[in-house]
This record gives C-alpha cells, structure tokens and sequence, in this order.
C-alpha cells in the first residue's frame, strides 16, 4: 500500500498503525493524519529511536500492508 493509499483510508488504518506500534496515544494518530512524515517524527519521540530507524520501520510497515 502506498502512502496515498494509506492517508486516504488512514482512519480505517489507525488500528493497524496501533497494533505495530502501541506506544502511540490517539491524540499521536490523530495528529498524524496519514502523513508519513508526522508518523516518523512520532515514533522518533515516542520510541527515541534516530529518524533513519522510524523511516525504516514505517517503509517495512507500509509494504506490508
């Protein structure tokens, strides 16, 4: 799925985002709102892992999809 995809149907795939990494708050996913970059951003703050690492995690993550 790519990330079109993914921010047009991003409130049926909020739950999947959840499931991966359960750390975020609605309020992270709400703010997120499907943009790959905002998602990246986040789980940088939330995990503390570097940006290349986040990217990384939601590039596996969305090819899964």
């Amino acid at each position: 799925m790519n990330w079109d995809q993914i921010a047009g149907q991003w409130k049926q795939v909020k739950g999947k985002v959840r499931e991966q990494w359960g750390d975020l708050t609605d309020d992270d996913l709400d703010r997120i709102a499907g943009n790959r970059d905002q998602l990246v951003g986040q789980l940088q703050e939330r995990y503390g892992i570097a940006k290349e690492e986040a990217r990384r995690q939601v590039d596996e993550w969305s090819r899964h999809m």
